[in-house]
Parts: structure tokens; C-alpha cells; sequence
């Protein structure tokens, strides 16, 4: 891992994409690569399938403190991170939280609402959504600290893999069901693809000097062919210098502050 990121930080290489361990990765990728100016900490980014199409949601489990400033810088690294990746021009943008009423919320993710409101950024800004809005598709932009993102996430997936054990036990049920799934075959290959998590496998470490991708370890070579697409898209669609524009563009400047690194 130290020497393909080295290779990216060389230039010998465009993007990386690895297998490895997550913490391990991220810290070696935030000691070779480092924050361009005006990002504090790298947030791991990933989309996944919703009713209404896909949804990016960062960050994913490498923040697991985050204050009002590191949501907001979050925000924008979502947005440029669905313009390249999932082709969306003008993306909306959603601040994860226990309720839509302004009120509610920790002090910090109140805070970044405020900002995100006020300010003058390259996507819409929703507001706050809720567990359920994110899988629904309110937005297409889904920003967390790392904790409860990396919760949502795991709740998700877990989930997933729960109503297709349930789905494979009720065609078990009765000579009748097994019938059924006869007719129901080709709708439900449909139904597998669709939400086929090898379909969207590669995280993204945005915020860094370099395209980085995280591939679950245990997927086999069509998910792992996904992610490497993922780092084509980026590279294609000069996901770095889009960042450095947008951060140019809202004045940012760089802070001292280190990434709360979490396996």
C-alpha cells in the first residue's frame, strides 16, 4: 500500500486502489498524500442504491469527531465527488440527523446547517434528513461525522443481507412458493442486481492530494473492477482539480488540525 501511494504521490501513477486494511490505508495516505489547502481531513465517501436512483454518503467511518467546519468541507467534497462519479450536475445536499426540525441536532451539526444555508456553494442544501429520507433518495448527497456514518452504513448493509435471507426462506416455505419463484426468476435476477453491493463497491478518501479507493477485501473480481471504475471516473473527471477550484473559489484556507483515524 505505502509504495502505490507513493506511485500516485510520484506522479507514477493516477489513482490507487486497494484491498487492505482501512485504517492502515487512510493513515498512509494521509501521511504520503496530505490535505490540499483549505480540506483539514479526508472523509471516506461510497454511494449506494435508493428508491429514487444512487445517493453518496461521507463520511463513512475515518472522522469519528467532526465540528461544523469539517461537515461543511464534507458537503463540498460530496458534491464534487457526485458531479464525477454519479453524473449529477447540481446534487442536493443533506446534513444526517435525529429529526428535520431546525432545532434538533448536536451544537456542530447545527452550526454547518446554518453555514450551508448562508453560503454560497456548489450544490443545494436540503437541510437535514433522517434515516429512512436516506434510503428513500431525498437527496443525493448524505453528510455525517464518521461515527454515525459509519453506523448507518453497517445498519444498511446488514439489512440488505436480513430480507434476502428472509426473501430465500419464504420461496422455501411450500411446493407452492418454489413454483412461484419459477415464474418470478427473471424479476428477481433483476431485483439482485440492482442491489448487488459488488455494483457499488469502492469508498473514496476524498480530501486528499490524490485519487485514493478503498475495495472491500472480500469481493471477488467484478467488484473489484467496479472500484477500479470508480478511480477512472475520478481521474477522468478531474475530481482533484475540481476540489482545488471550489476551495479557491470559497477563499478556504488550510488548518493544522489532524483526522481522528478510525479503523
Amino acid at each position: 500500500m505505502w509504495q502505490a501511494i507513493q506511485a500516485v504521490h510520484d506522479g507514477r501513477a493516477q489513482a490507487v486502489v486497494s484491498g487492505g486494511n482501512t485504517g492502515a490505508l487512510m493513515a498512509i495516505s494521509r501521511h504520503i498524500l496530505r490535505c490540499p489547502p483549505g480540506i483539514d481531513r479526508p472523509a471516506i465517501v461510497s454511494f449506494f442504491p435508493t428508491a429514487r436512483g444512487e445517493t453518496a454518503m461521507l463520511d463513512l467511518g475515518a472522522n469519528i469527531d467532526c465540528q461544523a467546519d469539517h461537515l461543511v468541507q464534507f458537503a463540498v467534497l460530496g458534491a464534487v465527488f457526485a458531479r464525477s462519479v454519479l453524473g449529477l450536475p447540481n446534487p442536493t445536499v443533506g446534513l444526517l440527523n435525529v429529526g428535520v426540525e431546525d432545532m434538533k441536532g448536536r451544537d456542530e451539526i447545527r452550526a454547518a446547517a446554518q453555514r450551508l444555508r448562508e453560503g454560497s456553494f456548489p450544490f443545494a442544501f436540503h437541510g437535514f434528513v433522517e434515516g429512512t429520507e436516506v434510503t428513500a433518495g431525498a437527496v443525493d448527497v448524505v453528510v455525517s461525522d464518521g461515527f454515525s456514518g459509519n453506523i448507518a452504513l453497517k445498519m444498511a448493509e446488514g439489512t440488505a443481507v436480513l430480507y434476502t435471507h428472509f426473501l430465500r426462506e419464504a420461496f422455501k416455505a411450500s411446493w407452492t412458493a418454489r413454483i412461484g419463484y419459477l415464474f418470478a426468476r427473471r424479476t428477481l435476477a433483476q431485483l439482485r442486481n440492482r442491489v448487488d453491493p459488488r455494483r457499488y463497491n469502492g469508498a473514496v478518501f476524498a480530501g486528499l492530494n490524490g485519487v485514493v479507493v478503498k475495495s472491500h477485501g472480500s469481493t471477488d473480481a467484478y467488484g473489484f473492477a467496479n472500484a477500479i471504475g470508480v478511480a477512472a471516473d475520478m481521474v477522468q473527471q478531474g475530481f482533484m482539480d475540481e476540489i482545488r477550484k471550489e476551495c479557491e473559489r470559497l477563499n478556504w484556507k488550510s488548518d493544522t488540525a489532524q483526522p481522528a483515524v478510525s479503523a
